[in-house]
Parts: C-alpha cells; sequence; structure tokens
C-alpha cells in the first residue's frame, strides 16, 4: 500500500469513503435518467437503492433533486427513506457505542 495512504487517520478514511460513495451514488442517478430519457437499458430500482444503503443516501437525495430523477415515485421515495433512517440510525448506534 502506498505509504501516504498508511498515514492517515482511520476518520479520514472514512469520511474520503462516505465522499466516493455519495459521488457513485449521485452520478448513477443522472445516468440512470439519461438513459431514461433514452430509452436505453436502465440501472435497478434495487440497484440504486443498494447504493444508497452502503452510505450513497445523501447523493441519492441530491440526484434525485439534482436530475429531476425519481422524485415523483412514491413507492422509491418511501423506500429510499427507510434506507435513509436505517443509515441515520446505524451512524446514531455507532456514535452512542463509542462515546
Amino acid at each position: 500500500m502506498p505509504e501516504a495512504l498508511t498515514e492517515l487517520s482511520p476518520f479520514t478514511v472514512v469520511v474520503m469513503g462516505a465522499a466516493a460513495i455519495n459521488v457513485v451514488t449521485f452520478l448513477l442517478w443522472g445516468l440512470d435518467k439519461w438513459k431514461a430519457k433514452r430509452g436505453a437499458s436502465r440501472i435497478s430500482e434495487n440497484m440504486l437503492l443498494q447504493f444508497a444503503l452502503a452510505g450513497g443516501w445523501p447523493g441519492a437525495w441530491f440526484g434525485a433533486k439534482f436530475f429531476r430523477h425519481k422524485s415523483s415515485k412514491q413507492s422509491f421515495r418511501r423506500k429510499l427513506l427507510g434506507v435513509t433512517i436505517l443509515n441515520l440510525a446505524v451512524v446514531a448506534g455507532l456514535i452512542w457505542a463509542t462515546r
């Protein structure tokens, strides 16, 4: 592993990972919107939700707003809300457990 990476704190690695998953999730929302406009093969809702569940839920919400995609389908929004709440509960539990 490169020496510069071994010098990073665990917190920095977590923040960098969270930023990366959110950028990827945001871009997936845009790619799916682009494919939808062209009638191309789409990214499954399950895959989009998996990226949100992996920590990319902020990127998912920003992508929905920015690309105006998946923003009016209420059944999907409820699932995304559930994923978001689950993520927040896990983070709160981790913070509580480490205090």
